[in-house]
């Protein structure tokens, strides 16, 4: 069964966001050393999800992007399983 618990996409796009912001602040705002070490946290966590719950957090990006009026964030949302390497191990 999937889980259908309101606070996964709310969380999803936390996730989204805060990768977004790391990925695009410049160096004045973080050093690059920084926001490369939380960005790779955040993949190492996302990729020890159990199958279920990283087949769940894909299906809710793909729900995002859908409903993402902003261009530049639906097109981040649509990259985010391929940027961040999450494809491989979910059928």
């Amino acid at each position: 069964m999937t889980d259908m618990d309101p606070l996964v996409p709310v969380l999803t796009g936390l996730v989204v966001d805060l990768t977004w912001f790391l990925d695009s602040c410049d160096d004045d705002t973080l050093n690059p050393d920084d926001a490369v070490k939380m960005l790779e946290s955040v993949v190492w966590v996302l990729h020890r999800l159990p199958e279920a719950q990283r087949s769940r957090f894909l299906q809710v990006l793909q729900e995002l992007a859908e409903a993402e009026t902003d261009p530049g964030r639906r097109t981040f949302l649509q990259e985010f399983p391929e940027s961040f390497d999450l494809l491989d191990d979910v059928q």
